[in-house]
């Protein structure tokens, strides 16, 4: 068997009730909206195994483009799970970690506009000060500024 040639990740999905709360949450965080859309395409069904369904989709990169987050909001079928409020030792996906400028700044800007400071502010091996975050629609996302 030959070693997968993996020239880089594409993006993370995220599931969100409101697509306009969730980009703005993201956008404060300095991500930024590449597109939108609805898809109801025959083809959206097969790959993800539901059906026939219907999403809309908010594409946001990062400012170097190389990593995106792809937020949908399921039109069809409905979601039928909700785990956003699961603490971080849960398993499957729970958080998406960003590299920040002005911890301190961002996360004072984010917790006035409702996000919550998780635990504490932490210094990691002085290369990295580390918090996470509950933001919009109670989503877990991690922050790191780097240090030195």
């Amino acid at each position: 068997m030959t070693q997968s040639n993996l020239p880089r990740m594409h993006n993370v999905g995220i599931v969100v009730e409101s697509l306009d709360n969730a980009i703005s949450f993201f956008e404060d965080i300095g991500l930024r909206l590449e597109g939108r859309a609805t898809i109801d395409e025959e083809w959206t069904g097969r790959v993800t195994g539901l059906g026939q369904q219907q999403v809309e989709i908010a594409m946001m990169a990062t400012p170097d483009g190389h990593n995106r987050l792809e937020l949908s909001k399921f039109l069809k079928p409905e979601t039928i799970s909700d785990h956003r409020k699961a603490p971080v030792n849960s398993l499957g996906y729970l958080r998406v970690m960003f590299t920040v400028e002005n911890l301190d700044e961002l996360v004072v800007k984010l917790t006035q506009k409702g996000a919550e400071l998780v635990g504490d502010m932490v210094n990691y091996e002085n290369i990295y000060r580390l918090c996470y975050i509950r933001g919009v629609e109670g989503l877990l996302v991690g922050l790191a500024e780097e240090l030195g």
